[in-house]
């Protein structure tokens, strides 16, 4: 019953009078775009230093990308109901030091369990709010921010180092030349591609973005959609805490900061709209490898790190802009 109103949903979004075959080349168009940017950047950074193509600083550079990467995967999620999330990083901040603070007195896979359910817990009540009492999610989850970084510092002021070396496998152990952690991604983005292209759930979210009301009259269940959404980005965001927590070696209660910003980031320039019901699995990933190489890069030129802010600003902006021609 819902197959019409999605099918039906990219026109539904989108304003003006242009053509969805001009809509589609111009989309292609952009993303080609981003496509040269990036083979531009890998051949500076080829060209211009000594140590990109060696195996530590392309081994570094996944496990690097790891929290980026999980956190865009739920924030997609939430992007394509219409929503946002920016209590990620500090869901972040409070896994971690709780994952590593509970190896104290619990076995390492249970204390990670347990901390990445504790941000499925913060994802809940973000979905609850935002699904059920139609609170603005920027509201909220800007709200969540303060409340769950207040959390992590309520349960450890200073930085926690965990008691079972055992925990330190997670983030630094590797198959072969690739970390655990790269794989633990490969295998939840290819899950997430499945449930959003295969399954009636995950086009359901997909279609709430573009139109919410027009899904409700289908007989899908908005809310229920719409939390499921908030929980994923919770679990993700739990899942990256604790295996940044483990690959650092060390749990602290104001890592995380700006993280969201990254994820928004890696949706945008992988395709997804701001207002909803546009985006995919793998634009965003792409959009995660373009911003990793972009970090290497200038991790690599010696370039300060707040002048690192400044240019992904700056990026979020002229991919908003750029992106904002598809719409036209």
């Amino acid at each position: 019953m819902i197959g019409p109103v999605m099918r039906a949903q990219p026109v539904v979004c989108t304003g003006g009078d242009v053509s969805p075959r001009s809509r589609f080349d111009r989309s292609q168009l952009i993303n080609g775009s981003f496509a040269i940017v990036f083979l531009v950047l890998s051949v500076v950074a080829v060209t211009t230093t000594d140590s990109f193509l060696t195996d530590d600083n392309l081994t570094n550079l996944l496990r690097q990308s790891v929290p980026t990467a999980l956190l865009s995967l739920g924030m997609l999620m939430v992007i394509l109901t219409g929503g946002i999330d920016l209590s990620v990083g500090s869901i972040v901040a409070l896994t971690g030091v709780m994952a590593a603070g509970l190896t104290a007195d619990l076995p390492v896979s249970v204390a990670m369990a347990l901390a990445v359910a504790v941000g499925i817990a913060c994802g809940a009540v973000n979905g609850l709010l935002v699904a059920w009492f139609r609170l603005a999610p920027f509201v909220v989850t800007l709200a969540a921010l303060t409340t769950i970084r207040g959390l992590a510092y309520v349960y450890s002021e200073t930085p926690i180092t965990p008691a079972s070396a055992g925990f330190l496998t997670l983030g630094t152990g590797s198959i072969g030349p690739i970390p655990f952690a790269t794989v633990i991604v490969v295998a939840l983005f290819a899950a997430a591609w499945v449930f959003l292209t295969r399954t009636t759930v995950g086009r359901a979210i997909v279609a709430i973005g573009g139109n919410r009301e027009a899904v409700r009259l289908a007989g899908v269940h908005v809310p229920r959609h719409v939390l499921l959404a908030y929980l994923i980005s919770g679990f993700c965001a739990g899942v990256a805490g604790v295996i940044l927590a483990s690959r650092v070696g060390i749990a602290q209660p104001s890592v995380g900061i700006a993280f969201e910003l990254n994820a928004i980031a890696a949706c945008v320039i992988g395709g997804a709209s701001l207002a909803g019901g546009r985006g995919g699995v793998v634009g965003t990933l792409g959009g995660v490898v373009l911003l990793g190489l972009i970090d290497n890069l200038l991790t690599l030129h010696d370039v300060q790190s707040y002048w690192q802010q400044v240019l992904k600003g700056l990026i979020i902006a002229v991919v908003v802009l750029a992106r904002r021609r598809e719409d036209l």
